[in-house]
């Protein structure tokens, strides 16, 4: 008898959500399978902005070592969460159909409006949420809040502020809609980090048959789109300290590719928008150099 696959996660319940997504998708197929949780350093501290404590994989890092050490076969992250550069020995193995790209507004349920404009305290702890929105709506006070998404949600609605940013994906994926939340107000002005809403699945490079069956999960479509995204943060050697935005999208043949980085303080931006031939990998490189051409490295310094 075969053993079963021991899929590594955190012990949130949007990652748990996401292992059992793969979970199921695998046994659908007839793969055995089992979960093991995984401790990991973004969920011990709760407190520090993620911008402040300085390392890429701070969610995937402990899971990495999980499958280095042979505790796991396989881990399911939130893909934004992975580093551009894997850890030595491991291969992203799926990328899963992505879900909604977007962020959204959670606005507390006793707040006294539903303007974002009107608003005066919002809470992320993420410099990309944070420059976009001080740019759009200068002069407001942002908080920082950590923690997994229903530990947010509580905060928020313990606190002064007026709302929260949080990924759409997550609200929908575990189905905290607004008459449990508060009032939700999708973003679309806002381009998300590259790769969020989609999920990705990591093995151990050599592993041939963990390769094999997360073939099954694999969706191409989602695999270009984010991989240009995450291509275009590498090329600006960027990383959760530094706000940088991207979404690409594929439609009639062509990928449409859109770029972004603000200031931290919301004082200046630089948008670049591409389009291509869906086959044509370059287009994030081509992105990457239009941002450094038009001041890319004098903006993050401000």
């Amino acid at each position: 008898m075969n053993k079963p696959v021991r899929i590594a996660t955190r012990e949130s319940r949007l990652a748990v959500w996401q292992a059992h997504c793969v979970q199921q998708k695998l046994e659908a197929a007839g793969i055995s399978t089992e979960i093991v949780f995984i401790k990991s350093d973004g969920d011990i501290n709760l407190t520090t902005p993620l911008y402040e404590l300085g390392v890429q994989g701070i969610f995937t890092r402990s899971l990495d070592l999980a499958l280095l050490n042979d505790q796991a076969d396989i881990a399911v992250h939130s893909f934004k969460d992975v580093p551009t550069q894997p850890a030595k020995g491991l291969h992203v193995a799926a990328v899963l159909k992505r879900g909604n790209h977007q962020d959204a507004l959670v606005i507390r349920k006793e707040n006294d409006t539903e303007d974002p404009a009107s608003m005066k305290v919002i809470a992320t702890s993420s410099i990309r949420r944070k420059a976009q929105w001080l740019y759009r709506y200068p002069g407001t006070v942002i908080e920082n809040i950590r923690g997994n998404v229903n530990t947010r949600l509580q905060k928020l609605n313990s606190s002064h502020w007026n709302a929260a940013i949080f990924a759409a994906a997550g609200l929908e994926r575990l189905e905290l809609f607004s008459d449990e939340t508060g009032p939700q107000v999708l973003l679309d002005w806002m381009i998300p980090a590259p790769a969020q809403g989609a999920i990705a699945v990591v093995c151990r490079s050599g592993d041939e048959k963990m390769q094999e069956f997360c073939s099954i999960l694999h969706h191409e479509e989602t695999f270009v789109c984010t991989q240009a995204e995450r291509e275009f943060l590498r090329f600006l050697q960027g990383g959760c300290s530094t706000p940088i935005s991207a979404f690409a999208f594929i439609d009639g043949g062509k990928i449409h590719f859109r770029g972004n980085v603000t200031a931290t303080d919301g004082s200046d931006r630089i948008d670049i928008s591409f389009d291509a031939d869906a086959d044509d990998r370059t287009v994030s490189k081509k992105a990457a150099d239009e941002m450094i051409g038009q001041g890319f490295k004098k903006l993050i310094s401000l």
